[in-house]
C-alpha cells in the first residue's frame, strides 16, 4: 500500500518575520514593495522569502484590497463612555455605506497599538480611523499600516513629521476654545484660583486644552500656581487617586477645569472624600458631554462634543477618501459648546 504523501504546511508571514528577525508587518511592506524598508532590511527579507519557499498570490491580495468590506477602527480607551459614544456613530455610518467595523483598543500603549495596528492590517481593510495612545509617533504607526492604506487621525496628533505621500486626513475637536470656554465661564462666576486638572503632556488634545486655559487666564490678567496643573491618566480611577495634588499647598483653588468628564466625575469622588462638595465647595467643568455628565450629583458643566456625531463624521471622512483617493489632505476641526449646569458654581464666599 503507498504511503500517504504528508500535507506540507503552508508558510505564513509570522514564519518568514521570524526567520529573520523582522515583524510580521515589515515582511508584508517587502511584499507590496513599500518605500519605507531600506534596502539591507529588504534583501534579508527576500533571502528568506526564498528560502522558505513563500509563495505570495499578489493578484489575490490587491483583489482584497480593492474589494474589502471592512475597516479598522482602532483607538486609545474603550473603557472611556466618549470613545464608546464615538465607536457607535463610526459603526453606524459604515454600516450604511455596507462596511464591517474591526475594533482594536491601545490602552494608550504606542507598544500596543502597533501590534493592533499590525494585526489589523493583515486583514486588509479598506482604511483605519485612528485615535493614537499617547506618545506614539507617525514613524511607527506608518511601520505597521504602510503609506498606501488610508488612515483618518482623529482628535490627537502624531509625534514626528508624515511624509508628504502620506495623505491622511484628521478630525479633532476644538480643544483649545473649548478648554478657553470653560475658563472664561468660571472666571464669570467669580473665581480666580482656577486649576487645569488631568490628562499628560504627551497628550497633543490634553496640551491644546491647557493651552486654551492658560489662554483665559492671561486675558484676565489671573495668576497659575504650579500646584494648580495636576496630571493624570484621564480616568475617574486615577483622578480620583490624585485630588489631593489639588490641596497640596495653599491657597487651593475654588474652581478647576478638568480634561475630559471622566476626569471631573473622578474629582468629584475625590472631593466627596475630603468632604467637599462639588459644585458648592468647588467648581469644576467636563468636556465631551458624556451621557451620565447630566445626571451625575450635581449635573456637570461641561464641552458639549457629540460623540456619536463625530464618530459619523469620521466614518464620512474615511469613506470620502476611499472615493477619491488623490484629493487633498483634508484638516477638520469640530466645534464645540459650553453646557452650564450646577456644577460650575460661583466661590463659596460670593
Amino acid at each position: 500500500m503507498d504511503r500517504a504523501t504528508p500535507i506540507r504546511r503552508k508558510i505564513t508571514l509570522v514564519d518568514i518575520a521570524a526567520g529573520c528577525g523582522v515583524s510580521r508587518a515589515t515582511v508584508s511592506l517587502v511584499l507590496r514593495n513599500s518605500p519605507l524598508v531600506n534596502k539591507r532590511t529588504r534583501a534579508r527579507v527576500e533571502e528568506e522569502l526564498r528560502k522558505q519557499g513563500y509563495v505570495y498570490n499578489r493578484a489575490a491580495a490587491n483583489l482584497r484590497r480593492q474589494t474589502s468590506s471592512s475597516i479598522a477602527l482602532v483607538l486609545n480607551d474603550l473603557a472611556n463612555p466618549f470613545f464608546a459614544e464615538f465607536a457607535a456613530g463610526v459603526d453606524e455610518a459604515l454600516a450604511a455605506a455596507g462596511f464591517v467595523t474591526l475594533l482594536g483598543c491601545t490602552s494608550e500603549s504606542p507598544q500596543r497599538e502597533q501590534a493592533v495596528l499590525e494585526s489589523l492590517i493583515e486583514h486588509g481593510p479598506a482604511g483605519i480611523i485612528l485615535s493614537p495612545a499617547e506618545g506614539s509617533s507617525a514613524a511607527q504607526v506608518l511601520a505597521a499600516v504602510g503609506a498606501r492604506t488610508p488612515v483618518l487621525l482623529f482628535n490627537r496628533e502624531l509625534g514626528g513629521d508624515l511624509p508628504e505621500y502620506a495623505h491622511w486626513d484628521s478630525l479633532a475637536l476644538d480643544n483649545r476654545h473649548g478648554a478657553q470656554l470653560a475658563t472664561e465661564h468660571l472666571i464669570a462666576q467669580g473665581h480666580r484660583r482656577i486649576a487645569f486638572f488631568g490628562g499628560h503632556k504627551d497628550s497633543s488634545s490634553c496640551r491644546q486644552r491647557h493651552a486654551g486655559y492658560v489662554d483665559a487666564l492671561q486675558a484676565a490678567k489671573l495668576s497659575m500656581a504650579p500646584s494648580w496643573r495636576v496630571e493624570c491618566a484621564p480616568t475617574r480611577v486615577d483622578a480620583a487617586a490624585a485630588t489631593a495634588s489639588l490641596f497640596a499647598a495653599e491657597p487651593a483653588p475654588t474652581a478647576v477645569v478638568c480634561y475630559n468628564d471622566a476626569v471631573a466625575m473622578g474629582l468629584m469622588l475625590g472631593l466627596n472624600r475630603r468632604g467637599l462638595r462639588p459644585g458648592h465647595d468647588v467648581a469644576l467643568t467636563g468636556f465631551d458631554d458624556i451621557a451620565e455628565a447630566a445626571l451625575c450629583m450635581p449635573a456637570l458643566t461641561t464641552l458639549t462634543a457629540m460623540p456619536r456625531a463625530r464618530g459619523r463624521q469620521a466614518a464620512d471622512m474615511l469613506l470620502q477618501r476611499l472615493r477619491e483617493p488623490g484629493a487633498e489632505t483634508r484638516r477638520t476641526i469640530a466645534s464645540v459648546q459650553l453646557v452650564t449646569r450646577a456644577s460650575s458654581c460661583p466661590p463659596p464666599s460670593i
